[in-house]
């Protein structure tokens, strides 16, 4: 096992992370591979202490200034000060960390949170971040463009019903009203990518440890937000059928890590759904299970668009939870060795 932190290797180009490029994925493997020689990196099958990174959308369209949903925090540089120290974390820990799971928002042109799903008396979509509550729907401000039906393959009427059942669920369940965004995350655009510095580091890290970084493709259902990547925000549809499922494979994949680091974006959204439905599967099998969940609390920002929303205190209130229900806060910054709990 890794015996303390590792430097960070060459290519790492820390003032770069907020950029795109093309990774040279060729030199990188072969960097590797001398890497590991270099500090006596084994390869991740042969950990007896197995620790798993949960690295949350940490994509073009969140990560990169201009982009669609870029999270700009409180600081303004949110996602890019965060994605730089999660590349050193991953760096200087390459060692340890036996798996690195990447989410991947995955989104098409038409679902219920993008402005094409829905139209207004007049005719006219919403714009982004509009909120669309279930009074909206029963005064008739927004109803679902009824071309969406044969976008989607679906019935009119089926469609109309379920929009009114979704929006219900979602406030009876007491999340936020349905956002509608904008387009983000399109399947095969640049914004669907990972943020290429971060994915050089996960990449380097799967040659040098010889191990398949797990990735989680979620949010391609058309009817249903899926923030979380454990689970959709909605499983059935209004006369019960199901719409979508949880994840269960995956949560049984981390809980059987030893440890368990979440970072990534957004503390508000994504993140914090993720760490609530883990909590929850975590509360139905051993609640002492969360002592070994430990959060990145500063490769992690909130989403805040000036003038329109800001989530600070949210994600805030949702951290505090968790580590009242047993998880860990931790800076990325310290060494996994000093953090409580650590079975090292």
């Amino acid at each position: 096992m890794q015996k303390g932190r590792l430097p960070l290797p060459p290519h790492f180009a820390p003032e770069r992370v907020g950029e795109i490029w093309r990774p040279a994925h060729g030199e990188l493997a072969a960097s590797a591979e001398s890497w590991a020689k270099r500090h006596d990196l084994r390869p991740a099958g042969d950990d007896v202490l197995k620790i798993s990174l949960l690295a949350v959308d940490v994509q073009n369209s969140f990560c990169i200034p201009g982009y669609e949903l870029f999270v700009a925090g409180p600081s303004g540089g949110g996602a890019v000060d965060d994605n730089r120290r999660l590349c050193e974390f991953i760096y200087r820990n390459l060692g340890l960390l036996s798996q690195i799971c990447p989410t991947m928002d995955t989104h098409h042109p038409f679902q219920i949170f993008h402005p094409a799903f829905w139209i207004d008396a007049q005719g006219e979509h919403p714009r982004p971040f509009t909120l669309i509550s279930t009074e909206d729907l029963e005064r008739s401000r927004w109803h679902v463009d009824p071309t969406v039906s044969s976008a989607l393959g679906l019935g009119e009427s089926f469609i109309e019903r379920y929009a009114r059942h979704y929006a219900r669920t979602l406030g009876e369940s007491g999340k936020y009203d349905l956002t509608i965004w904008p387009y983000h995350a399109i399947l095969g655009s640049p914004g669907h990518a990972l943020v290429p510095a971060v994915e050089e580091a996960i990449f380097f890290h799967a040659i040098a440890r010889r191990v398949q970084p797990d990735f989680q493709v979620k949010g391609d259902n058309p009817l249903t937000e899926h923030y979380s990547v454990l689970g959709p925000e909605i499983l059935t549809g209004p006369e019960g059928e199901p719409v979508a499922e949880r994840s269960k494979g995956f949560v049984d994949r981390l809980l059987h890590s030893d440890v368990v680091i979440v970072a990534g974006q957004a503390k508000s959204h994504c993140v914090a759904w993720t760490i609530a439905d883990l909590l929850q599967d975590i509360t139905l099998r051993d609640r002492h299970l969360a002592e070994k969940v430990y959060l990145l609390e500063d490769c992690t920002s909130p989403v805040v668009v000036p003038g329109a929303m800001d989530y600070t205190e949210e994600a805030d209130a949702a951290f505090r939870r968790f580590e009242e229900a047993g998880m860990n806060v931790v800076r990325s910054t310290e060494p996994i060795e000093s953090w409580p709990k650590v079975p090292l």
